[in-house]
């Protein structure tokens, strides 16, 4: 996906969170992320926002920490605050050159487009975790899936059709969430998915031509993609159309369909959490 693309993404997704934020209420609960109400999703997302923003408005080199948001504020002004936050992070990444020199955490073609995609998908999961809130605010059947990345895992639920969080997502950028997940940030040495024997796990998209081949041991994960399934043969198959896998990798939906040792993908769901 382009830059461009991903800045369209970010806009529109915080548009959508900061609507069912509103509806749902800062108090409700938030099904996906345990222990967590709205009020602490918008302050952790637009805390995010800001730190984002720092980067790519002010080129800094090397790492910042993650300050907290505010606790002072709640209803009404948490909202425009967290409204705030997002239009800079937006006006921020449009200004940006094309040559932008900054800190960065994943490999990306630039800093530039490192910074687009992570927004955009990092507003994308929490997008579905107010809606998750909303549906249980308003009395809709709600799934309980997953859980914030690191926090840990609960048992899947049934998906109720009204409370499909990935139907507005393309599979293009389901595609391009699920390269970051298992190419990016599992590659880092912090990922916990490790097995004591050498194991395959293969994640497939039933809607296009994408597979992962993901192999699992004592050390970080090694994974690759391809345009078709591989022949090597995999202890345990993750399968679905693409915007529902790359929910159900971020734990926020139950996979769409398992084949083989379903131990793996019980492993996937334990240890997975981006902390």
């Amino acid at each position: 996906m382009e830059t461009a693309e991903h800045i369209r993404a970010l806009d529109e997704e915080g548009r959508l969170l900061t609507a069912a934020a509103r509806k749902a209420g800062t108090d409700a609960e938030v099904p996906t992320c345990p222990s967590w109400r709205v009020r602490d999703l918008l302050r952790h997302t637009g805390a995010v926002h800001r730190w984002a923003t720092a980067f790519v408005a002010e080129g800094h080199p090397s790492p910042r920490p993650l300050t907290d948001g505010p606790e002072e504020l709640d209803g009404d002004a948490l909202l425009t605050w967290f409204e705030d936050g997002h239009r800079r992070l937006l006006d921020a990444l449009r200004a940006a050159p094309a040559d932008l020199d900054c800190w960065t955490f994943l490999p990306a073609p630039s800093p530039l487009a490192f910074w687009a995609r992570r927004q955009a998908h990092e507003t994308t999961v929490h997008r579905v975790d107010a809606e998750s809130a909303l549906d249980h605010a308003t009395g809709a059947p709600v799934m309980e899936p997953g859980m914030e990345p690191g926090m840990g895992a609960v048992e899947d639920h049934a998906v109720d059709p009204a409370t499909d969080f990935a139907v507005n997502l393309t599979a293009e950028f389901a595609v391009d969430g699920i390269d970051e997940l298992l190419l990016g940030f599992h590659a880092r040495p912090r990922s916990q998915v490790r097995t004591g024997t050498p194991r395959v796990l293969r994640v497939r998209a039933t809607d296009t031509d994408a597979v992962w081949t993901v192999r699992l041991s004592s050390e970080p994960p090694a994974a690759e993609r391809a345009d078709a399934a591989p022949p090597l043969d995999a202890d345990c198959e993750i399968a679905g159309p693409a915007s529902r896998l790359y929910l159900s990798l971020w734990n926020r939906l139950p996979f769409p369909a398992v084949t083989g040792d379903p131990a793996l993908a019980g492993l996937w769901r334990e240890t997975s959490g981006i902390g």
